[in-house]
């Protein structure tokens, strides 16, 4: 004796036309995946035909007017990815030019590990900052805080960096070996 009317909530299944599979011709049938709906076939795993719900241009935020992209000469446009907002082609898949959104960060620290290249500002794919050379994939040295040009009384380290240890800002030896801290100034 429920009150619910459950005819209510199957409603969206029904909501559009069916439609053959156009590869072996059995009922398209609305799938439930980790990145949304998308249309599947009934005949699964036998037949493996997928579509997806939404419009394929979806990811497109603004098109840039004024800029063509370097590869092909088709406008430019600001997508929407798995990690943020990039720069991108607008006729993807045929060119697959991408681009920055954020100017990088470069802090004209030389990179204490190799002695070559420059400390850059990056963004991790869950959002965090930190810094990392330049040299990659020659040299993988990254530190999480703030890079300071400074050597390490202690060690001779090429950095410190700053962190802020119980609401002070303290310069820290990135070395686990040395460890040295000091009170900024």
């Amino acid at each position: 004796m429920s009150k619910i009317d459950h005819h209510l909530f199957s409603v969206h299944a029904q909501a559009f036309e069916r439609e053959p599979c156009p590869q072996c011709g059995a009922e398209l049938l609305i799938r439930q995946g980790k990145h949304g709906p998308f249309l599947g076939c009934a005949a699964y795993p036998a037949c493996d035909y997928i579509r997806s719900l939404t419009p394929s241009g979806r990811d497109i935020e603004k098109v840039l007017e004024g800029s063509a992209c370097p590869d092909c000469g088709q406008p430019l446009a600001i997508k929407k990815g798995r990690y943020g907002l990039f720069v991108g082609c607008t006729q993807y898949p045929a060119c697959q030019h991408i681009e920055s959104l954020q100017e990088s960060d470069d802090t004209q620290i030389l990179c204490p590990d190799c002695g070559k290249g420059h400390l850059v500002s990056r963004t991790s794919r869950y959002g965090k900052q930190f810094y990392s050379c330049d040299g990659y994939p020659h040299c993988k040295y990254v530190v999480n805080d703030k890079p300071i040009p400074m050597p390490c009384p202690e060690c001779g380290w090429g950095i410190m960096v700053e962190k802020k240890v119980r609401g002070n800002l303290r310069w820290i030896c990135p070395q686990k070996k040395c460890g040295h801290q000091s009170e900024q100034v």
